[in-house]
């Protein structure tokens, strides 16, 4: 298994995934041309963030998004792993706490003050994992408003 920033010519191979972590969260109406420009401006150098990839062989089978932003309470520079994402048949290998490894790793060195993510309230699975990192549940809620 190798964890590593995925190229920009590598990244129509990650489009399955993609549309399948959309479909774990109930998106069905994602496009291949919209995910291909949207994930590629994570592709290195980005200033916007970091599209990293989980590789058994030749198979890309996992990914994880960051996005570099901040937080204006602590006053310093954060990565949010907005998407972490394993195919189904190479769950509980390690992959995805290997790319949460992988994610803080690559947010200390750009010296990101901490790693955030989130998940839906029912993916007991996902708490688990994201339980034994270490990591601790925020108190806060996400609220979302729709700009349509």
């Amino acid at each position: 298994m190798e964890i590593r920033p995925i190229h920009p010519e590598e990244v129509p191979r990650a489009l399955p995934l993609f549309a399948g972590y959309q479909e774990f969260y109930d998106h069905d109406d994602h496009h291949d041309e919209t995910n291909l420009a949207f994930f590629s401006r994570f592709c290195e150098p980005s200033e916007v963030g970091l599209l990293l990839g989980a590789w058994e062989g030749e198979d890309l089978v996992g990914f994880a998004t960051l996005y570099w932003t901040f937080s204006s309470a602590s006053a310093v520079d954060i990565a949010l792993m907005n998407d972490l994402y394993v195919v189904e048949s190479m769950r509980g290998r390690g992959l995805g706490r290997a790319l949460i490894d992988a994610s803080a790793a690559a947010a200390k060195a750009r010296g990101c003050a901490q790693l955030e993510w989130q998940t839906a309230p029912d993916n007991a699975t996902a708490q688990r994992l994201y339980d034994s990192t270490g990591a601790t549940k925020s108190e806060w809620l996400t609220y979302e408003l729709p700009l349509e």
